[in-house]
């Protein structure tokens, strides 16, 4: 499942937060309560790459079963950098809904 870190700005009061979800939707600020703000940016956080401490790169994604929640799966380990950034691309690809 695709998962989104999705940053707001509120046009009432000023306050800016950051909100994790499935999409990139609309919320309600936590300050005033106004709504229906849309994103002002999304970061796509369905995979990623971590650098483990042998020098290894893994790539994890959101499967498609996850639900509220991302549920990362370790997708495979290289030492390569470059396959890691070919994996993560085509990770991306997969996690996008058909």
């Amino acid at each position: 499942m695709a998962w989104y870190r999705n940053t707001y700005q509120c046009d009432e009061c000023g306050t800016g937060w950051d909100d994790e979800w499935s999409c990139c939707c609309d919320d309600e600020c936590p300050n005033c309560g106004a709504r229906d703000f849309s994103p002002v940016e999304s970061e796509d956080l369905s995979v990623f790459v971590e650098r483990t401490d042998d020098g290894d790169y893994e790539i994890y994604y959101s499967p498609a079963e996850a639900g509220h929640e991302p549920d990362y799966q370790l997708l495979a380990a290289t030492y390569s950098k470059n396959l890691s950034i070919f994996l993560r691309e085509l990770a991306l690809e997969l996690s996008k809904p058909a």
